[in-house]
């Protein structure tokens, strides 16, 4: 008939489903995206007399660091750091030796810890959050002429509290990342 090119058939849906992949730009791009999308967040017309504002940028770069350990190579807190010196504020230089000296500490924590569950990678991304505000704050605070390490307290709390919400929204990024697209 006719109309029977137009219909189709159970086996042409099932095979146009198999051996479907994601999109390489979609699938190795959208971590790098969303981290870079974070760094920008800091940009916002924010005014606070104290640092508020958790590093967002950092977190989503640990928290796709922890979800996805391949993902992200060694040498990628050079240009993400480098990017988000751009926009965070803090002295120029922090940010590239600060996230690559993270990105080191991740690859050990992973040769180290094999197995990992979410309170293991918690307190990981912890530690690193704290120690990374401490030594940000102290540089800056070297900049400036005076130390702030006891002004990031309310910072350093919703980093913490909020790592879990930012791991829950890589989660959904990962998903969306992939998706058996054939073009956006």
């Amino acid at each position: 008939m006719i109309f029977d090119r137009f219909v189709a058939s159970p086996e042409e849906l099932v095979r146009k489903r198999i051996n479907r992949a994601p999109l390489p730009a979609l699938a190795f791009g959208l971590p790098w995206i969303t981290i870079m999308l974070a760094s920008m967040a800091s940009f916002s017309p924010v005014i606070a007399s104290a640092p508020v504002l958790p590093p967002l940028a950092y977190m989503m770069l640990l928290a796709w660091r922890t979800m996805r350990p391949g993902i992200l190579p060694l040498w990628a807190g050079l240009p993400l750091g480098f990017f988000d010196d751009l926009y965070s504020g803090q002295t120029f230089g922090s940010g590239i030796v600060l996230w690559s000296a993270t990105m080191l500490a991740m690859e050990v924590i992973d040769e180290r810890f094999l197995w990992r569950g979410f309170v293991q990678d918690w307190l990981a991304a912890s530690g690193l959050i704290t120690i990374y505000l401490v030594l940000c704050a102290i540089l800056s605070g070297l900049a400036t002429g005076y130390p702030l390490p006891l002004v990031i307290g309310p910072q350093l709390l919703l980093s913490l509290a909020l790592y879990p919400a930012v791991t829950s929204i890589v989660a959904l990024l990962d998903r969306i990342r992939l998706l058996p697209l054939k073009r956006l």
